[in-house]
């Protein structure tokens, strides 16, 4: 059993122009594997969101032997066949709802061959896309990786009944048995197959030389991942991120508060941390309208999933009064002073209880899928004077059923365990699972 790899050297940036480029050896096989990035989606993704990934393979005049005719506007079977794969193995590895509406093109032109030249070019093109990510990133384009999981490829076969990895063009010449084999990692390490194609060429082989060859395969592909991540060097961090969640607000402590929540799934960054400066105009006429309408602009300006709040006072014996104006309800935006004044000159003049709520509409926008929306509400009733030193706007004069005191004089504790906020969050949650 011959088990190991022929000699793999991966070049990066082995050309300028393209957004990202790699020269991969593998023996005496070489590929040229570029990836460029056009604003842009296909026809059928228009409008999605999201993005697409297709590839290109020639084999240059001088890469054998005997000169090969350039490809012309139409391609041999051949080409085709193989770009084909390309394009289908590297998609494997992306999440298009993060890339946006743009396409990345894998072009992939053989130099030299001696066996090997379509799983060399998946292996090569895979840190190619990953170059280009990179690169968007960093200029800013992209605040999220779309790559989640790691791709190489490797041919075995079975020459003279013995199980071979990665056959040069003599031993796949005589292979009685051919296969090429692409498989992807993903975050948790665990390594799955892409595609197998396998072909009996000599003769049937039997089950136990399947496995056989399968597992050389796996090993040989670990190991063309170790040098693929060796390649890439810190440009590696584009690998397995977790998707990112930007919240519609620079409030430290409701940053936290959705740290703990969304932790697991989200890497969570306020639009402070990602240098976001935006003024989104809250036009709706509910809390649901107006926190769908931050979320999904922010998401629309990042690329990223987004999470927008908009909560506020319901006064039942105001017909619903403040409601969406309870920031700017004295006039002017945040003046907690001359809104608390104001409230208490319009219900006065009514009997207690005066019955009220908290209500709190969280939306979540993710690139490419429905926006989630949920609500949440605290019951409670308004005084006619302020108790307490803690909390803010209207929470001095909110007496809560729940707590039996005004949230300003319940700690961030206990206001959390029954706040607006934290209950459409919970529901968030639970929604955000189950879909």
């Amino acid at each position: 059993m011959e088990k190991q790899l022929r000699p793999v050297r991966i070049q990066t940036d082995f050309t300028e122009m393209a957004a990202g480029s790699v020269l991969i050896e593998c023996g005496r096989t070489r590929v040229l594997c570029t990836a460029s990035v056009e604003d842009g989606a296909p026809p059928f993704l228009r409008g999605s969101g999201r993005g697409w990934l297709t590839a290109e393979y020639a084999m240059l005049p001088g890469s054998t032997p005997r000169r090969k005719p350039r490809d012309g506007i139409k391609k041999d079977g051949r080409g085709t066949e193989i770009q084909r794969l390309i394009g289908r193995s590297l998609r494997a590895c992306m999440d298009f709802s993060r890339l946006g509406e743009r396409t990345i093109t894998v072009d992939c032109d053989v130099l030299q061959a001696d066996g090997g030249t379509r799983t060399a070019s998946i292996t090569g093109g895979f840190v190619a896309v990953c170059l280009a990510v990179n690169r968007l990133i960093q200029q800013g384009v992209l605040f999220d990786s779309p790559i989640v999981r790691q791709i190489a490829a490797v041919s075995v076969g079975i020459v003279e009944d013995e199980l071979t990895l990665d056959l040069d063009y003599a031993r796949d010449s005589r292979a009685q048995v051919d296969m090429n084999v692409i498989m992807a990692r993903d975050a948790r390490g665990e390594m799955q197959f892409v595609e197998v194609q396998g072909t009996g060429e000599g003769r049937p082989f039997a089950k136990d030389e399947l496995d056989g060859l399968l597992a050389l395969a796996q090993g040989g592909i670990e190991e063309l991942m170790r040098e693929q991540r060796a390649a890439l060097g810190e440009r590696a961090d584009v690998l397995f991120r977790k998707p990112r969640l930007v919240l519609a607000s620079q409030n430290a402590g409701k940053l936290r508060e959705l740290r703990a929540l969304f932790g697991a799934e989200y890497d969570v960054a306020s639009m402070g941390e990602m240098g976001l400066d935006m003024e989104i105009e809250e036009t709706g006429s509910t809390f649901e309208e107006n926190a769908r309408i931050k979320a999904e602009a922010l998401c629309a300006r990042t690329g990223c999933a987004a999470l927008a709040d908009d909560s506020g006072l319901e006064v039942d014996c105001l017909g619903g009064a403040p409601g969406v104006y309870s920031a700017r309800y004295a006039g002017g935006h945040g003046d907690d002073a001359a809104n608390n004044a104001l409230l208490i000159a319009n219900v006065k003049a009514f009997p207690a209880p005066r019955t009220a709520r908290f209500v709190s509409a969280v939306a979540l926008a993710r690139p490419g899928r429905e926006t989630l929306v949920a609500r949440g509400s605290c019951e409670g009733e308004v005084l006619l004077e302020e108790r307490g030193e803690g909390g803010f706007g209207y929470d001095p004069l909110f007496y809560s059923h729940d707590l039996h005191k005004t949230f300003a004089e319940a700690s961030a504790g206990e206001k959390n365990t029954v706040s607006h906020r934290a209950r459409a969050l919970k529901k968030l949650v639970e929604i955000m699972r189950n879909s």
